[in-house]
């Protein structure tokens, strides 16, 4: 996590949930995380398939210089990386793991910014499908954003932190299933994945999406 704001939401949400495996959405204080407000947004699902926005920060309506709310989350993305943030959103609301997300966004002037997404699991109403907290900083700070809306973002890498009380599966056999889906959607082979390094992190490319292996952090 590279951005202030991530860490503060992680931090909190880690906080909230306390023993549990993901906090309740009636948990949340936004006075808690008041710094990270602009940066943060709560998507809502009626079938746990397709997530909107049920409310989203003002920095992060001004990176696409529109409001968010009622939007499709899936409306941000092209649609070859619909398949990969399907099982990313999955690992979040069936097994509680966070989702750490690195893309690249371009405007129609082909101006380029890098961005960091995280997702976070909330249970509401007894269910952990319908509700869903997330984080959205820009990794810099041009003259344009927010003047030039991005109109496409690809994902460059993604990391998967697992709750400590995960008991269902193991996280290797977990992520090794992850990344054969992954692959899969990538139109790629999970038998021959090329190193590469994101952050200072050892990853796996498969096509254009590097993987790294979660851990806790």
């Amino acid at each position: 996590m590279q951005q202030r704001s991530t860490k503060t939401l992680y931090s909190y949400w880690n906080e909230i949930r306390g023993a549990r495996s993901t906090p309740e959405r009636r948990d949340i204080d936004p006075t808690r995380i008041r710094d990270a407000l602009a940066h943060t947004f709560i998507l809502e699902s009626g079938d746990g398939l397709d997530f909107n926005f049920r409310l989203a920060g003002s920095h992060i309506c001004a990176t696409y210089c529109r409001e968010l709310k009622s939007r499709p989350f899936s409306a941000l993305w092209s649609m070859r990386d619909h398949d990969a943030l399907e099982t990313l959103m999955r690992a979040v609301t069936e097994d509680h793991a966070v989702a750490l997300v690195t893309f690249e966004g371009s405007t129609e002037r082909g101006e380029k910014l890098s961005f960091e997404l995280a997702l976070f699991p909330l249970r509401h109403n007894g269910v952990t499908t319908s509700r869903m907290m997330g984080g959205l900083s820009a990794l810099d700070s041009p003259y344009w954003l927010g003047i030039h809306p991005i109109v496409d973002q690809r994902i460059t890498g993604l990391r998967l932190i697992w709750s400590d009380d995960k008991d269902t599966v193991t996280p290797e056999g977990y992520r090794s299933a992850m990344l054969d889906d992954i692959a899969a959607a990538m139109n790629d082979s999970p038998s021959a994945p090329m190193p590469a390094t994101v952050g200072g992190y050892s990853a796996r490319r498969y096509a254009h999406l590097s993987v790294i292996d979660g851990g806790k952090v």
